[in-house]
């Protein structure tokens, strides 16, 4: 078994929303969707990595549909995509209202984290191996994504100096 397949960094984590987690009209904080996502990502990442990763960006975070006080939280992520030292994983949070079994796509994002060594410094990744059509399809999108995230933050950088 290829241990560098997309398959293999594919992720499933849930979540009960306790009332600590919601805003005062019952529903989760942006934030708290943030920080789940970012850990399943991140799992996502390290298992193609195998080494220790940081988060480097978080982008098209889209909150599609609220989640509700006493909803499940379900959320999957796979990497998409592997650059140098970076790589993109995708994910989804799907809300599942426990009573009725209901399902709704709550958010989607990407995030970008970079593997380290273990002196903290930015180190190669293993090439990922796409194994179909959908992989493909996501790897693509994934690096022209990349593309639009490295001209804005070359503008960004421009901009500061000015």
């Amino acid at each position: 078994m290829a241990i560098h397949t997309v398959e293999n960094t594919h992720v499933e984590m849930t979540q009960m929303v306790m009332p600590q987690y919601t805003n005062v009209v019952g529903t989760v904080f942006g934030g708290q969707i943030m920080s789940w996502l970012d850990i399943c990502a991140a799992v996502s990442a390290q298992r193609h990595a195998r080494t220790p990763v940081v988060t480097a960006s978080i982008d098209s975070v889209h909150f599609i549909q609220p989640v509700k006080h006493g909803h499940i939280v379900i959320l999957k992520s796979q990497v998409n995509a592997v650059f140098h030292t970076s790589m993109e994983v995708g994910v989804i949070v799907i809300a599942e209202n426990p009573l009725t079994g209901e399902r709704h796509k709550a958010c989607r994002a990407y995030c970008t984290f970079v593997a380290l060594d273990l002196a903290g410094h930015p180190t190669k990744l293993p090439e990922l191996i796409l194994s179909s059509a959908e992989d493909e399809r996501r790897s693509r999108e994934a690096h022209e994504r990349r593309g639009i995230r490295l001209k804005h933050r070359k503008e960004e950088e421009s901009s500061s100096l000015g």
